[in-house]
C-alpha cells in the first residue's frame, strides 16, 4: 500500500494546521464508542488498532511511520468509533481536527486524489484481511505476515501479533518455532 506523503509542497502549504506532539507506548488517542475529532500523521512510531470483542482486546491493523490513521466512518460521519487506536511504541505524531482537514480537502484537487487513493487502498487491505481470516489457516496468515510486513514482527510485542493473527501467543510461538 502506498502511504500518504506529506513531504511536499502541496501538504507544505497547509501544514499550519497539524499540531504536533510526542506521546508514550501505550497511550490511547481514541477509544472504541467515541466520536473521532482528529486524523494522525505518524512521523515516528508504532500504533495499533484494537477493539473489544467479549472482553478480549482484538488487534486487527498497526501503522508505522509515514502513515496517516484515523476512524475514518467516526471521523467523516460523526458516528461513534468502531475501534480503539493505542501507540505501541512512542511516537511522534501530526494530528489534524476534521474542520482543517476539510479545508484542505476543499482547497487541494491533488490532496483529495491521494486521500481517495488512499482510502481505496485501505479498501482492498481490509477486503484481503477479511478472506484471509476465512480461507487461511495461522501458519499460512504468519507466513504472509512475515513475506508482506516484516517489520511488524521486529517492532511488535508478539500478545498483539498473536491477536492480529486470531490466535494465542502460545500457538505463534510454535509456529515461530517450526520456521
Amino acid at each position: 500500500m502506498e502511504n500518504i506523503k506529506m513531504k511536499n509542497s502541496e501538504w507544505d502549504n497547509f501544514k499550519h494546521f497539524f499540531k504536533r506532539q510526542e506521546i508514550p507506548a501505550k497511550t490511547i488517542l481514541l477509544n472504541e464508542g467515541e466520536i473521532a475529532k482528529k486524523a494522525f500523521y505518524i512521523e515516528k512510531g508504532c500504533l495499533r488498532v484494537c477493539f473489544n470483542h467479549n472482553g478480549k482486546d482484538i488487534t486487527f491493523q498497526f501503522f508505522f511511520e509515514g502513515e496517516g490513521v484515523s476512524s475514518v466512518e467516526s471521523f467523516r460521519t460523526n458516528q461513534p468509533s468502531l475501534f480503539t487506536i493505542e501507540s505501541i511504541e512512542p511516537c511522534i505524531l501530526y494530528s489534524i481536527s476534521k474542520k482543517d482537514f476539510q479545508t484542505i480537502i476543499e482547497n487541494s484537487s491533488t490532496i483529495k486524489n491521494q486521500i481517495d487513493e488512499h482510502t481505496f487502498q485501505r479498501l482492498i487491505f481490509y477486503q484481503k484481511l477479511f478472506l484471509s481470516r476465512i480461507k487461511d489457516n495461522p501458519e499460512k496468515r504468519y507466513l504472509e505476515l512475515l513475506k508482506n510486513n516484516p517489520k511488524i514482527l521486529k517492532r511488535v510485542p508478539q500478545h498483539y501479533i498473536a491477536s492480529f493473527l486470531g490466535i494465542t501467543s502460545v500457538s505463534l510461538s510454535r509456529i515461530r518455532n517450526r520456521r
